[in-house]
């Protein structure tokens, strides 16, 4: 790989290749990127409700022990 760019400018290594790959990779890029910001929050709305679920579930529990003493 390194003897294809011997003898070219550093901008066509440092400039033009990453804008080329950007332009052709770019769609796919971007939808990697979005697929998985989108699975983050889902997880993230997944754990947020499991955890009010127990959360619900304990305080439930508690109070219904607690009556029973009575």
């Amino acid at each position: 790989m390194r003897e294809i760019f011997t003898g070219l400018p550093w901008w066509v290594k440092w400039i033009a290749v990453p804008v080329i790959a950007l332009v052709v990779f770019g769609g796919l890029i971007a939808s990697v990127v979005g697929f998985v910001i989108g699975l983050l929050f889902k997880l993230l709305v997944f754990v947020a409700l499991v955890g009010g679920l127990i959360y619900v579930v304990r305080k439930f529990m508690s109070n219904s022990s607690s009556r029973g003493d009575w």
